[in-house]
Formats: structure tokens, C-alpha cells, sequence
């Protein structure tokens, strides 16, 4: 395994550990809003701190972006090293006890996605994936689906809470793909969404509006292990734009035909 994924597999156990001690006391949390239906923990906090500590011991020259605390003093475009930090996707599921959460962290070099850590503290599952060097969940390495038709593919998605405005769109989009596909799926942690098109578990999937925590590690799990990836029309540019297509190559194709016209 590559030195850096050593250590953001370390960051992100020690930011589980957090998750899951706090996981047997969600009646005593602080909850706070960032905005409708977007919801921060001390959790999310104390997460993520432990995994910046993590990555400042062993790389104090990278910068950070991270989803509580924003992009450090040394984020600029000088910067070849970035850690792109969500420390714990899907936290309206956490704050209810839905145990579909997870912990992200992505490696950006030289404006590409090298190293990605997804790990689900609740059923110990570890991905992981380095650019050109494959994904694996925990030692066994892993491959998009192989299903070739929309119409037996299961899809993920997100609905929209940031923007409630994209609503009427998003209503259009499941209706086409609902109709078009073997069914939907809204877990509500996009970078597990992302990882389970990876593992084959999903064939493929979509949302609009993401951040680039949301989104990085599961990107790279999923060109590693052979899918394909990109925004709405069918550009590379997903990541910072936030509007993203994902899934094994035929499905991916079908997807993008029927969801370019939202672009």
C-alpha cells in the first residue's frame, strides 16, 4: 500500500473512532445548522481535527480542504499537495442513527486525484484506491458491475438540499430514471454511493450540487476499478464544478444520454 494511503487510512480509523464512541450517545449531541437540512456535529468537528492532526504530523507542507473548517492558509495554486477532507458524509444519517455514514479523504496532486480513502465505521469496510495502482475494499480488489443495460442497472442518487430551487429538475430526473432503470437508491452518503459503484454494488450514479469532499475519493475508487466518471456533459471537469455522472462504461453511457439535457 502507498505511504500516503498508510496514513490516510490512519486519519481515517482515528476519525472513526470518534464516530463510533460518539454513535452510542446520540441523545447527548450538539447539533448545529449550516443551512436547511444541512446539519453539523461536535462529531464532524472533533473528526475532523483528528484527521488533520494526522496528515499535518506527516505532510505539514500539504494544504487542507475540508468541509468544516474550510481551505488552510496554504491553499493556493503554488500548492501541488492538497487533502480534500470530509470526515463524515452522511451526518443526518448519523445524527438519527442510520448507519449509512462515512469517512472521506482524497489526495489532490498537481490537480489530480491520487490517493482516496473511503471508510464505513460501521460495517469496517476500508476503500481505498491510488491513481494507477487499482481499488480495493479492505484486500480484495475491486471492478465496476458488468451489467451492460440502464434497464437492469440499480442507481444512486442524492436529492437536493442546498438548492432547493434545482428541485423541480431533480423530480424530472428521477422520473426518467426511475422508469429507465431497474431502480433508485438515496442512501444519503454520497461517498459510499460512490464506492459501491466502484464495488459493483450500485451500477451507477447521480447527483447534482456536490462539494468536492463529497465526491473526490469516490471518484478515483471508481476510475480504478474501471468506471467511468464526469459531469452531466460528459466533461472531466466534476469535481469543482459539483454536477456528477458515475458508473461501469455501458451503463455510464445510457445514464448520460438520458441526464444530459439537466446539464
Amino acid at each position: 500500500m502507498h505511504p500516503m494511503i498508510n496514513t490516510a487510512v490512519k486519519a481515517a480509523r482515528r476519525a472513526a473512532a470518534i464516530i463510533n464512541r460518539a454513535s452510542f450517545e446520540l441523545d447527548q449531541l450538539r447539533i448545529g445548522r449550516k443551512g436547511p437540512n444541512d446539519f453539523v456535529t461536535e462529531v464532524d468537528q472533533a473528526a475532523e481535527q483528528a484527521i488533520v492532526d494526522v496528515l499535518r504530523t506527516a505532510y505539514p507542507d500539504h494544504a487542507i480542504l475540508a468541509e468544516e473548517s474550510g481551505a488552510s492558509a496554504n491553499l493556493h495554486d503554488e500548492n501541488d499537495n492538497v487533502w480534500i477532507i470530509d470526515p463524515l458524509d452522511g451526518t443526518t444519517n448519523f445524527i438519527h442513527g442510520f448507519p449509512q455514514y462515512a469517512v472521506s479523504i482524497a489526495l489532490q496532486q498537481r490537480g489530480q486525484i491520487t490517493q482516496a480513502v473511503v471508510y464505513d465505521p460501521n460495517r469496517n469496510e476500508l476503500f481505498t484506491a491510488t491513481k494507477g495502482a487499482g481499488a480495493f475494499l479492505n484486500d480484495k480488489r475491486l471492478r465496476v458491475a458488468k451489467r451492460d443495460k440502464l434497464a437492469d442497472a440499480l442507481i444512486g442518487t442524492g436529492f437536493p438540499y442546498s438548492d432547493l430551487s434545482a428541485l423541480d429538475d431533480y423530480v424530472k430526473m428521477f422520473h426518467l430514471m426511475t422508469q429507465k432503470s431497474a431502480g433508485l437508491r438515496r442512501p444519503g452518503s454520497a461517498a459510499l454511493d460512490l464506492a459501491y459503484v466502484a464495488a459493483g454494488r450500485l451500477d451507477g450514479f447521480f447527483e447534482k450540487n456536490l462539494k468536492p469532499w463529497d465526491m473526490a475519493a469516490g471518484a478515483l475508487l471508481i476510475s480504478e476499478a474501471g468506471g467511468i466518471v464526469a459531469n452531466f456533459s460528459g466533461e472531466s471537469d466534476y469535481l469543482y464544478k459539483g454536477d456528477v455522472i458515475a458508473g461501469s462504461p455501458k451503463v455510464f453511457a445510457q445514464m448520460l444520454n438520458v441526464l444530459a439535457p439537466f446539464a
